[in-house]
């Protein structure tokens, strides 16, 4: 059978929490539940590295602000880390070029970072702190789900990552109004801290 139905699925997956992903593989590959998975994913420093950044991302996903912060600097690692991913997938079963994988892998994730990325914004244009970590805590649950699906059953989880691939983006379009309201509180900030910076820098008159 084909990779790429666990290809496109683990894009998906990465472009929400990439650490996750590979941890779940990787634990499914040292335990013997399934040989899809390479044995790099498989090593004791590349599990201990992603089980320790999952927690750092567990954390600071669900702070409202900060969870932005850190999807902005998992802009370039979570297409990465999906495009590695799936050229391992690829080369460990021979069924699928390791560049193509790469690229279905590494666009899919972006995609799907997006989506989570934009999503964040417009909930952090609410006050309240509750709503992040709900989403975030759906989010890992999901990750966790649709991956262990993947495994024993690859197509049916692509499809799944497809249809919420395509809800995601078409959600961003409705919340555009919230994601610009988010860039404009940001701005704001920015523009007071100056002002504050230059009027405590300001000599006293007199």
């Amino acid at each position: 059978m084909s990779v790429l139905p666990l290809v496109f699925t683990s894009g998906w997956a990465s472009g929400i929490n990439a650490y996750a992903v590979v941890l779940l593989l990787g634990v499914f590959g040292a335990t013997g539940l399934t040989d899809e998975v390479p044995e790099a994913l498989q090593r004791p420093d590349v599990l201990i590295a992603a089980g320790v950044l999952f927690l750092c991302e567990a954390v600071a996903d669900k702070i409202p602000y900060v969870d932005s912060v850190w999807d902005s600097v998992h802009t370039v690692i979570r297409p990465i880390s999906g495009a590695v991913v799936a050229a391992l997938l690829a080369g460990q079963s021979g069924s699928l070029p390791e560049l193509a994988a790469g690229a279905v892998g590494g666009t899919t994730a972006l995609l799907s970072h997006f989506v989570k990325a934009g999503t964040r914004m417009a909930i952090n244009t609410s006050p309240e702190p509750a709503s992040n970590i709900v989403v975030s805590t759906a989010e890992d649950l999901g990750v966790a789900a649709i991956v262990t699906f993947a495994i024993f059953h690859p197509v049916a989880a692509s499809v799944i990552a497809a249809t919420l691939l395509v809800l995601g983006l078409l959600i961003l379009v409705f919340l555009a109004r919230r994601i610009r309201r988010f860039w404009r509180r940001r701005a704001q900030r920015r523009e007071e801290k100056r002002l504050a910076a230059a009027a405590g820098a300001r000599p006293p008159s007199g």
